[in-house]
């Protein structure tokens, strides 16, 4: 980011200090505990925190400017000549900043949303967009009112494609994530049960997402999960398109083989694409990356080079070696039914171990129907698998469910991380490989500790 201090007096109006001057801004700063030379400093404030107590460090860490909500006290501490903007709400004002850093960068901006998926499709779009075009992607989780704005903000001024993940806790943040952006392209990777406490139902679920299209110009794209039958009515809206397995998809995938790294699939039964990932869900994934790769002009060598290079975010699917030569996956980072269901599937269908172990654990923000969808995660479950094992509060009702269906299969539940992280070591063979699943909440990753080299 490159923007000049006398450019905010035209956002905001009521200013101090020098706040007209040629002063550069490299970065936007709100955590003062990290340095950040030529920053401007945007003070949160949370339901535990006020960063505004905290406008020393921030000049101490390379604050030039600062953003100050107006029924806030100036410290005296801070120097008459400090340029400091007056606002309303800080977080809105940081939006403001990010809106005009678009509109003056002016890169094509897809966003991405969906229950399932959405971060693995977003890299996959960096990554094919990128053969092409100098592409900016979210980072991490950075995909909220806070996080999606300080993406924008990080974004070089020669950024042609900004990829920007959507995510949401309740109806109406979608929204706002749109409209803030205005995506050309707008991606809804499927409909699941996350949030689901707070949406009510699948159809709220679907009505939420289909706010990513709020923001979008008439001559917009959304391309969705033409299989969905809760996407049918936009799938019907001149601006969508669909991918899918079906055949009445506008464009429609179809899996020829799979291994345990990798998918080789057809679309339109013209080109053949190979993913280094494995599983159904990410070839329908994959899909609509194609679609807007060919909408944006790449060509299928193109994309099938920014598949070969594609890198994945952190703790999704992530492979470990594990005690005596085992295979520890972790895929910790969240969870819903329907992803749990799919993770579980592609363990089904591994082939380099014989020996196949779930770590599964609670999936939050389920609401009433909680017990009921833990449950459902039994039905991907088969022969296959040898051993299931739980932890938390709900994840018990899929052990029971298991163990009611598959008796013949290993079950148990735990309370201890240590005591499951122990029981599980102890058994690591070379032909073992352990999938980990559960809420970000639950902090399953820290059982590698345990079970990795």
């Amino acid at each position: 980011m490159i923007l000049e201090v006398q450019e905010l007096t035209t956002l905001f109006p009521e200013f101090k200090g020098a706040a007209q001057d040629r002063i550069t801004l490299r970065e936007i700063l709100t955590d003062t505990r990290k340095e950040a030379k030529q920053s401007l400093f945007i003070p949160i404030v949370g339901e535990n925190f006020d960063a505004h107590d905290f406008i020393k460090d921030a000049i101490i860490q390379g604050a030039v400017a600062a953003l100050w909500q107006k029924d806030k006290e100036l410290p005296t501490a801070v120097p008459t000549d400090f340029p400091v903007f007056f606002v309303e709400d800080t977080t809105k004002g940081l939006q403001e900043v990010a809106a005009y850093y678009l509109q003056k960068v002016q890169p094509l901006v897809i966003g991405i949303t969906g229950s399932n998926g959405k971060t693995t499709t977003k890299d996959m779009t960096a990554s094919v967009l990128s053969r092409k075009y100098k592409t900016h992607k979210t980072s991490g989780n950075f995909n909220n009112h806070i996080g999606l704005p300080l993406t924008v903000l990080a974004m070089n001024q020669d950024t042609e494609v900004l990829v920007l993940e959507m995510g949401m806790d309740r109806a109406g943040e979608i929204s706002v994530l749109s409209k803030l952006a205005h995506p050309t392209y707008a991606i809804i990777t499927n409909i699941g049960e996350s949030h689901i406490e707070n949406l009510g139902s699948r159809e709220g679920i679907a009505s939420a997402k289909l706010e990513i299209m709020d923001g979008m110009p008439e001559d917009g794209t959304v391309i969705i999960d033409g299989d969905e039958l809760l996407l049918k009515a936009v799938k019907e809206d001149k601006r969508s398109f669909s991918c899918g397995f079906e055949s009445n998809n506008s464009m429609q995938a179809k899996v020829i083989k799979t291994s345990d790294d990798a998918s080789e699939f057809t679309i339109n039964e013209k080109e053949t694409y190979k993913l280094p990932l494995a599983g159904r869900h990410n070839v329908k994934n994959a899909s609509y990356v194609i679609a807007l790769a060919k909408k944006s002009g790449l060509s299928a060598d193109q994309i099938q080079e920014g598949f070969d290079h594609l890198q994945m975010s952190g703790m999704r699917y992530e492979k470990h070696m594990g005690i005596n030569d085992s295979l520890i996956i972790n895929d910790a980072y969240n969870a819903s039914p329907t992803s749990m269901k799919a993770l579980i599937e592609v363990m089904a269908q591994l082939t380099t171990k014989s020996h196949k172990v779930l770590i599964l654990g609670d999936m939050f923000e389920l609401g009433a129907q909680s017990r009921a969808l833990h449950r459902s995660v039994a039905e991907a479950v088969n022969e296959k698998i040898h051993e299931v094992y739980t932890i938390g509060e709900h994840s018990e009702e899929i052990s029971r469910a298991v163990a009611e269906k598959h008796p013949q299969i290993t079950t148990k539940h735990f309370t201890d991380k240590n005591t499951l992280s122990h029981h599980v070591r102890a058994a690591l063979t070379a032909e073992t490989v352990v999938l980990i699943k559960a809420s970000r909440g639950m902090k399953l990753e820290e059982l590698l500790n345990d079970l990795v080299k």
